[in-house]
């Protein structure tokens, strides 16, 4: 089994194999699964730690890892008035959900009792696959 146990600064070493994973497995600092070439593997980083896609993992054996977000079902929310965005930011939010935020747009994992309060406010919801990158937080790592 390849040990994964630190987090390199980006852009470092030749890639060897890549981890495909969904943004919950990502946040977790112990983990056993698979590499996409089938090898087993264990993540064993600091705790705290979110992995983003394109991040790259040092194994003991020196081979270097590249995290892959993986696609998952998301609702991406569209609308061209900044304000009526920010209001629905504001109240995902306050109900503590994990937001990516781009121009003109936010994304969150689908559910569908957020996407009736987002459309309450008057935005379009679309359902789609794509992978997942939210917002670090104030405190948190990322970039």
């Amino acid at each position: 089994m390849i040990k994964l146990t630190r987090v390199l600064p980006p852009g470092s070493g030749a890639v060897a194999a890549q981890l495909v994973l969904p943004y919950e497995l990502r946040t977790r600092s112990r983990l056993r699964t698979r590499l996409s070439s089938g090898e087993e593997a264990a993540l064993l980083v600091e705790r705290g730690r979110v992995l983003r896609g394109g991040d790259r993992l040092l194994a003991e054996d020196g081979r270097v890892i590249e995290v892959v977000a993986q696609e998952e079902v998301v609702s991406t929310v569209r609308g061209g008035d900044a304000l009526v965005l920010a209001r629905a930011c504001y109240h995902l939010g306050n109900r503590h959900v994990a937001l990516q935020i781009g121009a003109g747009w936010l994304r969150y994992l689908e559910d569908y009792v957020l996407d009736e309060l987002v459309r309450g406010l008057g935005l379009e919801v679309f359902t789609e696959t794509a992978p997942f990158e939210p917002e670090a937080g104030a405190y948190g790592h990322g970039h």
